[in-house]
Protein backbone atom coordinates (compact mmCIF):
# COMPACT_ATOMS: atom_id res chain seq x y z
CA UNK A 1 0.00 0.00 0.00
CA UNK A 2 1.44 3.38 -1.00
CA UNK A 3 0.92 6.12 1.58
CA UNK A 4 3.05 8.82 -0.03
CA UNK A 5 2.32 12.32 1.24
CA UNK A 6 2.89 15.45 -0.81
CA UNK A 7 4.39 18.41 1.06
CA UNK A 8 2.15 21.37 0.22
CA UNK A 9 4.31 24.01 1.90
CA UNK A 10 6.16 24.90 5.09
CA UNK A 11 5.59 26.72 8.37
CA UNK A 12 7.42 30.03 8.78
CA UNK A 13 7.61 30.80 12.49
CA UNK A 14 9.77 32.62 15.03
CA UNK A 15 9.97 29.25 16.83
CA UNK A 16 13.23 27.64 15.72
CA UNK A 17 13.56 24.64 18.03
CA UNK A 18 11.34 22.18 19.85
CA UNK A 19 12.58 23.63 23.14
CA UNK A 20 11.17 27.05 22.11
CA UNK A 21 7.73 25.71 21.20
CA UNK A 22 4.81 25.64 23.64
CA UNK A 23 3.16 22.24 24.05
CA UNK A 24 -0.15 23.47 22.56
CA UNK A 25 -1.20 26.41 20.42
CA UNK A 26 -3.26 27.97 23.21
CA UNK A 27 -0.23 28.03 25.53
CA UNK A 28 1.45 31.11 24.09
CA UNK A 29 2.16 30.03 20.51
CA UNK A 30 3.05 32.96 18.23
CA UNK A 31 1.51 34.03 14.97
CA UNK A 32 3.09 32.26 12.02
CA UNK A 33 2.86 31.93 8.26
CA UNK A 34 1.87 28.95 6.16
CA UNK A 35 3.78 29.21 2.88
CA UNK A 36 2.16 26.96 0.29
CA UNK A 37 3.77 25.80 -2.94
CA UNK A 38 2.48 27.33 -6.18
CA UNK A 39 0.99 24.04 -7.38
CA UNK A 40 -1.63 23.99 -4.61
CA UNK A 41 -2.56 27.69 -4.72
CA UNK A 42 -6.00 27.01 -6.31
CA UNK A 43 -6.86 24.91 -3.23
CA UNK A 44 -6.91 28.12 -1.14
CA UNK A 45 -10.03 29.35 -2.96
CA UNK A 46 -12.80 29.87 -0.40
CA UNK A 47 -10.49 30.48 2.59
CA UNK A 48 -11.02 33.88 4.20
CA UNK A 49 -9.70 35.98 7.05
CA UNK A 50 -11.35 34.80 10.27
CA UNK A 51 -11.70 31.18 9.14
CA UNK A 52 -10.62 28.51 11.58
CA UNK A 53 -8.49 25.78 10.04
CA UNK A 54 -7.02 22.48 11.09
CA UNK A 55 -3.43 22.44 9.89
CA UNK A 56 -1.88 19.00 9.41
CA UNK A 57 1.89 18.94 9.60
CA UNK A 58 4.67 16.38 9.44
CA UNK A 59 6.57 16.79 12.71
CA UNK A 60 9.92 16.24 11.01
CA UNK A 61 11.95 16.32 14.24
CA UNK A 62 9.76 13.68 15.90
CA UNK A 63 11.31 10.40 17.02
CA UNK A 64 9.42 7.70 15.09
CA UNK A 65 10.68 4.92 17.38
CA UNK A 66 8.97 6.34 20.49
CA UNK A 67 5.94 4.32 21.61
CA UNK A 68 5.54 5.51 25.22
CA UNK A 69 6.18 8.78 26.99
CA UNK A 70 5.44 10.68 30.18
CA UNK A 71 2.74 13.23 29.28
CA UNK A 72 4.18 16.75 29.07
CA UNK A 73 7.59 15.23 29.97
CA UNK A 74 6.47 15.28 33.61
CA UNK A 75 8.47 12.66 35.56
CA UNK A 76 5.68 12.40 38.16
CA UNK A 77 3.19 11.17 35.55
CA UNK A 78 3.00 7.50 34.55
CA UNK A 79 4.44 6.23 31.29
CA UNK A 80 1.67 6.39 28.67
CA UNK A 81 1.33 5.14 25.08
CA UNK A 82 1.91 7.94 22.57
CA UNK A 83 -1.51 7.38 21.00
CA UNK A 84 -3.01 8.67 24.26
CA UNK A 85 -0.91 11.87 24.09
CA UNK A 86 -0.18 14.80 21.77
CA UNK A 87 3.55 13.99 21.76
CA UNK A 88 5.40 14.84 18.52
CA UNK A 89 7.37 11.64 19.03
CA UNK A 90 5.31 8.78 17.53
CA UNK A 91 5.39 6.22 14.71
CA UNK A 92 3.81 8.64 12.21
CA UNK A 93 4.55 12.15 13.46
CA UNK A 94 1.51 13.96 12.11
CA UNK A 95 0.69 17.24 13.84
CA UNK A 96 -2.81 18.66 14.18
CA UNK A 97 -3.10 22.39 14.90
CA UNK A 98 -6.19 24.57 15.17
CA UNK A 99 -5.52 28.11 13.92
CA UNK A 100 -7.39 31.21 12.80
CA UNK A 101 -6.55 32.91 9.51
CA UNK A 102 -5.43 36.50 10.20
CA UNK A 103 -4.38 37.49 6.67
CA UNK A 104 -3.97 36.08 3.16
CA UNK A 105 -1.31 37.12 0.66
CA UNK A 106 -1.06 34.96 -2.42
CA UNK A 107 0.12 31.51 -1.34
CA UNK A 108 0.81 32.67 2.23
CA UNK A 109 -1.63 32.44 5.13
CA UNK A 110 -0.84 34.39 8.30
CA UNK A 111 -2.35 32.49 11.23
CA UNK A 112 -2.71 32.75 14.99
CA UNK A 113 -1.28 30.49 17.66
CA UNK A 114 0.72 27.87 15.74
CA UNK A 115 3.11 25.87 17.93
CA UNK A 116 4.94 24.19 15.02
CA UNK A 117 8.56 25.18 14.50
CA UNK A 118 10.00 27.00 11.51
CA UNK A 119 10.43 24.72 8.49
CA UNK A 120 7.80 22.16 9.54
CA UNK A 121 6.32 20.58 6.39
CA UNK A 122 2.62 21.18 5.73
CA UNK A 123 0.56 18.15 4.72
CA UNK A 124 -3.02 19.49 4.52
CA UNK A 125 -5.43 22.23 5.59
CA UNK A 126 -9.03 21.56 6.53
CA UNK A 127 -11.79 23.91 7.71
CA UNK A 128 -13.14 23.60 11.22
CA UNK A 129 -16.76 22.71 10.63
CA UNK A 130 -19.61 24.17 12.64
CA UNK A 131 -22.99 22.56 13.24
CA UNK A 132 -24.55 24.33 10.24
CA UNK A 133 -21.48 24.59 7.99
CA UNK A 134 -21.98 22.82 4.66
CA UNK A 135 -18.43 22.83 3.28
Amino acid sequence: MDLTLQVIGHVRSPLTSRADAPRQGDEGAPEADLDLVDEVAPALSGIAVGDELLVLTWLHEGDRSTLTTRPRNDPTRPETGVFATRSPDRPNPLGLHRVTVLALDGNRLHVSGLEAIDGTPLVDLKPVLGAVDER
